[in-house]
């Protein structure tokens, strides 16, 4: 049995998550090419994702931010500044006596920083332009703009050079010309920035339509399995379980399970790539402030740690009371009609008050948790986002950092923060999608009802014989006690008793719905056990006393969708019972809608619907469990006129409280308390004067009243 209970899951814990998420992915296996595609995809856009920042660093310090600086020895130092005259001397531009501009792109990070610890540097910006590095006309466009800023560009060499405050005092026109050559690069690496940005959008289209696309195979799949193992467990299974609950197994589990093949398995792989891409960058950008903002690392993994158990807690919590909401909510439905008619409106709606309320306080308990935990980590983030502008910035200021490493540096530390949520989103995702496949696997792990063995009887008889058997329904006293009889083929044998005394349970066991405990019962001459399941059953054809109709027609309702059943063969079954007389009735005929349950046929005309429905497949042996206990006089003679040669060459047992109906059985069994009482015909057992006699008697004085 499938116990709904949260203390139990608990008991599963995490190793058996373990074993979970393995069983899961045995479902991508038909599809692991295409999961594979989609990783590789990922990964592509991940590396997209972590390229933009870069991008715009190379574009603010190679085209926006002047690169040359002045240097200016002092003579304090003379071995450092025979080292650094020595290793720059190509770089270094002569604008008189120790002073130089030097463009700072051609330094390494260690030698600017020491630069700048040691007042070499100014504060100030240079861009420089050398007219013989460019075409003729551009050369002398070029010598004739700086002829007209005399006091603004100083010679060095071959090179011209102009303060940064001084470049936005020259025209526009002048100021896009001399810087022509950053402009271009600019647009080169707009361009880039952009087709990486269209690229990007295409990947993560391909990415979004194969991970669903994947997804809904997965779930169809799985909710085939599902339903075919549903269909395969044994009655007791379903006695014991809610309908609701079992619905909810097939529905709402699966797209939670869904969620996580599409949202987690691939995206947190992209996840962890951009963690460890950003992470990467942001050491070559700058060691110490990465090493500065890692120092939030634990703080962050104590928070993900508490929110994991919790979240995990909460969700399934959250599972359980969905799956005792809808299954309330489907007893209800099905039993509105009872609930009206004593009154008990007010009584049921306060009770699925109750039980939607344990659901709604379980998702706020579980939205309280995301709802502190998103926070925290903004905050957690701003905080180190401030911490790394401060830090940051005097590292620019120190020329440790370009302004474009600042720039890309702030926004890796925002993208670092992306993936941390969305890794928490994606175990939000995956707690959900394991308290989900707890319960699936448990209905699959459910035994499904043993089919038997493979024998199958090609020319049938319909000998049926009870031999001292013994049955119980689990851990409950005896319900039949040492039943023996044997009905011959063609035989009509009729099983009357109290309620409660067998009779059904019988039925039961001959069509293998429940296994006994002791004895055997064989079909002309072999036991049951040893046959086919599914042959034995399409040998039997059953009529209950509460018949269940499907949606859609007549017909389908009749042959249940049974292909192999021609139209002929259906109308004849239905001319057998005499069903034909109302379904030729109603528009539509045989084609016409039935609703659900089929609640506009009234009792009498739903068991002929269900007696055509038995006969139509043409057992060997007819089963009418109490079939004429609520139909109407009319009815039944419609019905016991059918039987009458419906029967022949066909082997009967018939259940009934009504005396009545049994007169013309071949023999009649009297059940009470799992025990056979008395055996005979009617007449016999009359004159016997027991506990047969008794009954007809109680019957008829109460019929006469």
């Amino acid at each position: 049995m499938m116990k709904d209970d949260y203390s139990e899951e608990k008991k599963i814990g995490t190793v058996y998550s373990i074993k979970l998420f393995k069983r899961l992915l045995n479902y991508i296996k038909p599809y692991k090419f295409l999961f594979l595609l989609v990783t590789v995809i990922t990964i592509f856009t991940a590396a997209f994702d972590i390229s933009l920042p870069y991008i715009t660093k190379m574009a603010i310090d190679q085209c926006l931010v002047p690169p040359y600086a002045k240097l200016e020895f002092s003579g304090k130092n003379p071995s450092f500044e025979s080292y650094f005259s020595g290793r720059y001397k190509k770089y270094l531009n002569l604008l008189k006596e120790d002073i130089y501009l030097i463009n700072l792109s051609r330094v390494r990070k260690e030698d600017k920083v020491e630069l700048e610890a040691k007042g070499y540097l100014s504060k100030e910006r240079f861009f420089g332009i050398n007219p013989e590095e460019l075409k003729i006309e551009e050369k002398e466009k070029t010598i004739s703009l700086i002829k007209r800023y005399p006091l603004f560009f100083h010679q060095s060499g071959k090179f011209f050079f102009i303060n940064s405050s001084n470049l936005k005092k020259l025209k526009k026109g002048d100021l896009k010309f001399i810087r022509k050559k950053d402009i271009s690069r600019l647009n080169f690496f707009a361009f880039i920035f952009f087709s990486i940005l269209a690229l990007s959008f295409f990947f993560n289209f391909a990415q979004i339509y194969l991970l669903q696309y994947n997804g809904q195979k997965i779930m169809y799949d799985m909710r085939v399995k599902i339903f075919s193992h549903l269909l395969s467990l044994p009655i007791p299974f379903f006695d014991k379980n809610p309908i609701g609950r079992l619905v909810t197994r097939a529905t709402n589990d699966v797209e939670s399970i869904n969620e996580m093949y599409t949202t987690v398995l691939v995206s947190a792989l992209k996840d962890i790539f951009l963690l460890c891409g950003i992470l990467f960058v942001m050491f070559r950008l700058n060691t110490k402030l990465t090493l500065i903002f890692l120092l939030f690392s634990p703080l962050m993994a104590y928070i993900s740690s508490v929110f994991r158990l919790k979240a995990r807690q909460a969700f399934r919590v959250v599972r359980i009371k969905i799956a005792k909401l809808n299954a309330f909510t489907a007893e209800s439905i099905s039993g509105a009609r009872i609930i009206q008619l004593f009154n008990q409106e007010k009584n049921n709606f306060n009770k699925f008050k109750r039980i939607n309320n344990e659901k709604y306080m379980a998702s706020i308990r579980q939205l309280l948790i995301f709802a502190i935990f998103r926070p925290l980590i903004e905050i957690i983030g701003a905080f180190a986002i401030a911490l790394i502008i401060w830090q940051g910035g005097g590292r620019v200021i120190s020329e440790a950092l370009t302004l474009g490493g600042l720039t890309a540096f702030l926004y890796y530390v925002g993208m670092f923060f992306r993936p941390l949520r969305d890794i928490a989103e994606k175990f939000n995702i995956l707690q959900s999608a394991m308290a989900s496949s707890e319960r699936i696997f448990q209905l699959l792990d459910e035994k499904g009802e043993d089919r038997g063995g493979n024998k199958k009887i090609t020319d049938l008889k319909g000998k049926i014989e009870f031999r001292n058997v013994w049955f119980s329904y689990k851990d409950k006293d005896w319900v039949l006690k040492d039943i023996s009889f044997t009905v011959l083929p063609g035989e009509r044998i009729a099983l009357v008793g109290h309620t409660g005394g067998g009779k059904t349970s019988i039925v039961n066991l001959l069509l293998r719905f429940y296994e006994f405990q002791k004895g055997e019962i064989l079909l002309d001459g072999i036991n049951i056990k040893d046959l086919d399941l599914s042959f034995l059953r399409s040998q039997i054809g059953l009529v209950l006393q509460d018949v269940f109709i499907f949606s859609g027609d007549i017909g389908a309702n009749i042959r249940l969708r049974d292909n192999t059943i021609s139209d002929e063969k259906l109308w004849e079954a239905a001319r057998y019972t005499n069903a034909n007389i109302f379904i030729e009735r109603l528009p539509g005929k045989y084609e016409a809608e039935v609703r659900e349950r089929g609640s506009e046929f009234s009792q009498g005309q739903r068991q002929l619907l269900a007696l055509t429905r038995a006969l139509a497949f043409n057992p060997k042996i007819l089963i009418l469990d109490e079939a004429t206990a609520n139909i109407d006089s009319e009815t039944e003679l419609l019905i016991q006129k059918a039987l009458k040669n419906l029967l022949v060459g066909r082997t009967s047992l018939v259940v009934a409280h009504r005396l009545s109906t049994v007169r013309d059985a071949d023999k009649i069994l009297v059940i009470q308390k799992g025990k056979i009482v008395e055996a005979g015909t009617h007449q016999e057992l009359l004159r016997k004067k027991g506990y047969y006699y008794y009954l007809y008697k109680l019957q008829f004085q109460l019929l006469t009243k």
